[in-house]
């Protein structure tokens, strides 16, 4: 950002710090109220725009509570080109309940899940239709504040350290960092596999976390590309230093052409936005590229991308033999998953957020 954006972006940022500010203390002085329900209610959210990993930390959440718990998950439905409440099924379009609750759904076919912009209502209205769920998890719900979960996990990418930005448009900051305080537990996300100590102590130090809250650590896993159309018969697994394109409409792209390019060999690269909805003229492009390339070359793109283009018609049978994605899987470093699975049950089971004490 250079210095006449800044000076256009500053009176922004400070005016939008202003208005977020208000809201708060409206709901902190009960003026705006917050409803808290007679189930478990997680939320996931973040305080800066997008990237920190949200989605695969929320199937992360499914697994482990999915055994003794009837896991249900809300959504707005981020990008999707529907209103007010609905339910996702497998065969739901993307435009029509947002591209991760489909991700979602198509993972855990047996968990409820639902997109709603009003979360009380979504929360009502997922019950109703779902009486056996005894659990819901909110994804991207830390702002909304109209509902008051049980409790509050906010993320944070290890590379883009809320202590060192700023509020948008001058940052990528969606929310005071202040606010972090309404969190019982924050995980650092998308750490490199190899962290020092001196790394674990210095981001704990900068966070400065009150006791009652507990920090850990996580790592997104890319697992070896899936063909998107396995009807047509093609390899399970790619070979290692296999040609291949790499497609990527997510919100930090980059370690994902990385770790792919660790393994593979990137001969092109198609980055779009995130949540972008693929256009014929995208198809083509690849097509071209595939056409000047070896015949072995395949199509890999991140699982989100990968719901986007499933079932499109548009795509010729030549294309779809070539195309995988590849899926994220969360590992907790420290080996501290039993940790965070244990305190995670003592919430959702004794709601002890209001045993614990809270700052002035």
């Amino acid at each position: 950002m250079n210095l006449l954006t800044k000076l256009i972006a500053a009176p922004l940022s400070w005016l939008y710090g202003g208005v977020i500010d208000i809201r708060h203390r409206l709901f902190d002085w009960g003026v705006l109220k917050s409803r808290e329900f007679d189930i478990p209610i997680i939320c996931v959210g973040n305080i800066t725009v997008g990237g920190t990993g949200k989605t695969p930390h929320t199937e992360r959440l499914i697994e482990l509570l999915d055994r003794e718990f009837n896991v249900a998950v809300l959504s707005r439905g981020y990008k999707r080109k529907t209103k007010g409440f609905m339910l996702a099924q497998t065969n739901s379009s993307f435009k029509k309940v947002g591209d991760e609750p489909k991700q979602i759904k198509l993972k855990y076919p047996h968990i409820p899940v639902a997109v709603c912009e009003r979360r009380v209502e979504g929360i009502e209205r997922l019950r109703e239709l779902h009486p056996e769920v005894n659990l819901i998890i909110l994804d991207d719900a830390f702002q909304h504040r109209y509902v008051e979960p049980w409790v509050n996990i906010v993320l944070m990418d290890y590379n883009c350290p809320i202590y060192d930005d700023h509020l948008l448009p001058l940052g990528r900051l969606r929310d005071r960092p202040a606010q972090l305080v309404r969190a019982q537990m924050v995980i650092v996300t998308k750490c490199p596999q190899e962290m020092k100590p001196l790394d674990f102590r210095i981001m704990s130090k900068n966070l400065d976390l009150y006791p009652y809250q507990s920090l850990y650590f996580t790592r997104c896993v890319s697992q070896d590309p899936e063909p998107l159309y396995p009807a047509f018969g093609q390899e399970s697994t790619l070979r290692r230093g296999t040609p291949v394109v790499a497609v990527a409409g997510i919100a930090n792209p980059r370690k994902f052409v990385e770790e792919l390019g660790s393994r593979y060999d990137v001969r092109r690269t198609f980055i779009f936005d995130d949540h972008y909805t693929f256009k014929m003229k995208d198809i083509h492009a690849i097509g071209e590229a595939l056409a000047v390339l070896p015949p072995e070359t395949a199509v890999v793109m991140t699982e989100k991308d990968a719901v986007r283009l499933m079932n499109s018609r548009k795509i010729s049978d030549d294309i779809k033999r070539r195309l995988y994605y590849s899926s994220v899987r969360v590992e907790f470093l420290e080996n501290r998953e039993s940790d965070f699975r244990r305190q995670l049950n003592q919430y959702v089971r004794e709601n002890q957020k209001y045993n614990m004490l809270h700052p002035e």
